[in-house]
């Protein structure tokens, strides 16, 4: 079966790739033009009832005249783009690309293109979304089904350059639609000219390599009382990062035998002729653990990157409070990234989030040990799950089992059952179901 898959992803990269060509060549009139040479050629040998053929060399030496114009366009320019430090998924954000003439001559009637990388597959992950996505057509009716681009990374339109006279510079504003979270890459930008007839595009590439890092969508959250109380932690604040074991500070006080050497404080033993020692006490705060799973079969999964904006939403509503959040999960290795309270900001959070990718390498089981070692510190957890079935709700129990009060999210394919059995988590209004497309109603739902 292999090499029938493997002519079937060539045959994906030419299609996607002579899609991609001609949108970009052809101006809207040309490719009118294009697709009426080839409904003429379709019609063509039927001569006795139309005469479709007679359009094809009067349109066909059209094309040929424009494409031919397409190869004798050079200009100069000097090119610098002005990104955004973050993108947000599904928000339009704008930016400036600046041009300057180095050539001889003014240039007008230009239309700048942006070259993204090309978001393209390797074999491997074309061929794990493509078996993925037939076993979803076989789970789900065909109305429920919805195809998606998944490999599609932003959406933008071309932009009309202003008149560049010799050696100035002029500014192209252009607006662009990230539809991936993660870096979003540049290589350059085309600058287009049409050719007298309107058909064809005559290019001059630029290079311009740059990124910008595109954050998981957001819902606004509800005020929601989230599970947990205060805590003692031991150590404070720092040790909640695990930097040293340094706790709030109190006051200075005379040496006692036993106090550790780091503790001291030289300025005043040198003032005052005998030891003196920094005195701390420890500090009692709220402290959540954000739970993400990470463990689904479809690379590509509405429901994963629904979860992970939850995930965002969250940590943007959790670091508004006077509490620390540790967000968990598995991915090559397992995770835990505390912030809060001046620890560490929500944009730092957004970033981790925006590289989260599903796990292949370990089990559900590697996630259960991770939040069962750090239950002992935290005050409360929130678990976002991509399933429910038993070994999540085993995991659930154990969690409850340990005095921790929980709240479960769990993310549903559209279409899918979103009247799941509770479980261990029966009469609790803190188990939720959400369906992908009505995540951000099921969100305002909470209490």
């Amino acid at each position: 079966m292999t090499p029938v898959w493997r002519i079937l992803y060539w045959f994906y990269r030419f299609s996607s790739w002579a899609r991609y060509v001609a949108q970009r060549r052809f101006t809207p009139a040309g490719m009118i033009v294009v697709v009426a040479v080839l409904l003429a050629i379709t019609l063509g040998p039927d001569t006795d009832n139309n005469v479709a053929y007679q359009a094809v060399p009067l349109l066909g030496s059209f094309l040929i005249l424009s494409i031919s114009f397409g190869w004798i366009f050079r200009a100069r320019f000097d090119v610098e783009r002005v990104l955004p430090r973050f993108g947000t998924v599904g928000q339009a954000f704008a930016y400036q690309v600046k041009l300057r003439n180095a050539g001889r001559k003014p240039e007008r009637g230009l239309t700048l293109l942006e070259n993204l990388a090309d978001p393209r597959p390797n074999f491997r992950e074309w061929l794990a979304n493509q078996k993925a996505e037939e076993k979803r057509i076989r789970h789900f009716r065909v109305s429920q089904y919805r195809r998606t681009r998944p490999f599609k990374t932003a959406k933008l339109q071309p932009a009309d350059v202003p008149l560049a006279k010799k050696g100035e510079e002029v500014r192209v504003k252009l607006e662009l639609v990230p539809l991936k979270r993660g870096v979003l890459r540049f290589g350059g930008v085309t600058l287009a000219r049409p050719d007298p007839l309107g058909l064809f595009r005559a290019f001059c590439k630029l290079k311009a390599p740059q990124s910008t890092l595109i954050l998981p969508r957001r819902y606004p959250l509800p005020a929601i009382n989230l599970p947990g109380t205060m805590r003692y932690q031991k150590g404070g604040v720092a040790l909640a990062t695990n930097v040293g074991q340094s706790d709030e500070f109190v006051a200075l006080r005379d040496y006692r035998h036993g106090d550790p050497l780091r503790h001291i404080h030289w300025r005043s033993w040198a003032r005052a002729g005998k030891p003196v020692v920094r005195e701390y006490e420890d500090e009692f705060f709220v402290r959540h653990a954000l739970v993400l799973d990470t463990f689904i079969e479809h690379p590509n999964s509405e429901a994963f990157e629904e979860a992970v904006s939850v995930a965002a939403s969250f940590a943007c509503a959790v670091l508004t409070q006077e509490s620390l959040l540790d967000l968990l999960f598995v991915g090559k290795q397992s995770y835990c990234f505390t912030s809060g309270r001046g620890l560490a900001y929500a944009d730092q959070m957004l970033e981790i989030l925006a590289s989260v990718q599903p796990c292949e390498e370990q089990g559900f089981s590697a996630l259960e040990t991770l939040v069962v070692n750090h239950s002992k510190v935290v005050s409360g957890c929130i678990c976002i799950f991509l399933r429910w079935d038993k070994q999540r709700q085993e995991f659930v129990n154990k969690l409850k089992a340990l005095g921790l009060p929980v709240m479960v999210l769990v993310v549903v394919e559209a279409g899918g059952n979103n009247k799941l059995e509770a479980g261990p988590m029966d009469n609790d209004s803190r188990f939720h179901v959400l369906e992908v497309g009505k995540v951000q109603k099921g969100l305002a739902e909470l209490q």
